[in-house]
């Protein structure tokens, strides 16, 4: 057992809460307490009802998201939204988010992480937002785009998507977890061909073939479900604690 304020700490350090400028109304940090204490570690993509359920079912009382609670002004807790915050309470589960700290940390971040799944190496990092690069820049694979290619589809099997127009052996890649499509525009700008990410649009087709890129869109969930397994991974071992990760079938 563990001081849920003593967790609390240790989880604003590690992902860097007071650097990182989130989108506005985020709220990165502790989004719902429990009674003070926590026995297990749970980790989730979203801070979604059916998450929540399966946390409290699993014993889990302080939830690691990286898609949390708030993304908008305050409004009514009313419906859907009483439902879920009425469950995490009921069920004494903390639920705790990191948005963008998860995401461009150079150890536990998505990117990154992403980046050492598939074994390359990480060169940098580009894309500034509020005084911080979101996206990273990772070594190409030896035997180029097959290689890469191959890699993903067995990394991501449901979600994969190629849309190659770009190099055959590019010595330097593009990694966004999440969303990518605010990258696309600025990657020859940053001696990029190629892009690993989770979901574009449409016209992101279009802009490959006049542009020759390689982008590889994987899916928005697959491909952050790196950085909330690292953080709690890191807590449980900190706190002798142990942790699960809350699986939802979401091929987005």
């Amino acid at each position: 057992m563990a001081k849920l304020t003593d967790i609390v700490e240790f989880c604003d350090q590690r992902v860097r809460k007071s650097e990182i400028k989130d989108f506005d109304g985020a709220c990165n940090g502790l989004q719902v307490e429990n009674i003070g204490e926590v026995t297990k570690i749970g980790a989730a993509v979203d801070a979604g009802q059916r998450p929540f359920e399966a946390a409290i079912a699993a014993k889990i009382d302080f939830l690691i998201c990286h898609h949390g609670m708030f993304w908008s002004p305050p409004v009514p807790l009313t419906g859907i939204r009483y439902e879920k915050v009425k469950t995490a309470i009921d069920g004494n589960l903390a639920v705790y988010g990191a948005h963008l700290p998860l995401d461009c940390h150079a150890e536990i971040g998505n990117n990154a992480l992403l980046a050492k799944e598939l074994g390359l190496e990480r060169l940098g990092s580009f894309l500034a937002y509020e005084g911080n690069d979101m996206a990273t820049i990772a070594s190409g694979p030896a035997n180029g785009r097959a290689e890469l290619s191959e890699k993903l589809k067995a990394l991501f099997p449901d979600t994969y998507q190629g849309i190659e127009y770009g190099s055959e052996k590019p010595e330097r890649i593009g990694i966004l977890t999440g969303s990518g499509q605010s990258a696309v525009p600025h990657l020859k700008a940053n001696g990029l061909d190629t892009l690993i990410t989770g979901e574009l649009r449409q016209h992101h087709f279009n802009m490959a073939q006049e542009l020759g890129l390689n982008l590889y869109p994987c899916g928005h969930y697959a491909t952050e479900v790196f950085g909330v397994k690292a953080l709690a991974a890191e807590v449980a071992e900190k706190f002798g604690l142990e942790w699960e990760f809350i699986e939802q079938p979401c091929l987005l």
